[in-house]
């Protein structure tokens, strides 16, 4: 039998890694209006409400992509124009929820569930691990023990079926 440590540890190392990527994020934009689009694509169309300002186009969201360049230029950081706007328009704006109140349910309702899985996924595998099968015993396989309670019901069944007449 093969042992699954090597494998388990090229597993957790592979995750490790790829949440590391995660964490660190998309790279800083560079240029003015790779740094306008970064944060018009966080902003919600007020005209069109499906679409972010990046993508709309709509007058008003040409207008909001100028607010935001002109912003920039004059120094202001990508959370004070957010600001800007959600006093504005209000928290609508926002195409992400707030991480406050009611919008905190989608931040964490995600991560909750990841945890359900990997607790699940973690029983069935310390299950299949120690020989327990969540199906049920296998088709061609050895049955498993019989435990002595259930036998000796087994045993009286069928000494009850002896003494019935058949049909």
């Amino acid at each position: 039998m093969r042992r699954p440590l090597p494998w388990l540890l090229l597993g957790l190392v592979t995750a490790g890694a790829i949440g590391l990527i995660a964490l660190r994020g998309p790279a800083r934009p560079q240029s003015t209006a790779d740094r306008v689009h970064d944060i018009a694509s966080t902003l919600r169309c007020p005209v069109c409400r499906d679409l972010s300002v990046a993508d709309s186009p709509a007058p008003l969201a040409q207008q909001m992509r100028d607010t935001i360049a002109k912003d920039l230029a004059a120094g202001r950081t990508p959370d004070q124009i957010r600001a800007e706007f959600v006093a504005s328009y209000g928290e609508s704006v926002l195409l992400s929820p707030p991480r406050k109140g009611i919008g905190l349910v989608a931040w964490v309702v995600p991560a909750l569930l990841l945890a359900a899985g990997l607790a699940i996924a973690l029983t069935i595998v310390r299950r299949w691990r120690a020989g327990v099968s969540v199906a049920g015993p296998p088709a061609d396989g050895p049955r498993p023990a019989v435990r002595a309670a259930d036998r000796k019901l087994l045993e009286r069944e069928l000494a009850r079926l002896d003494e019935e007449e058949p049909l």
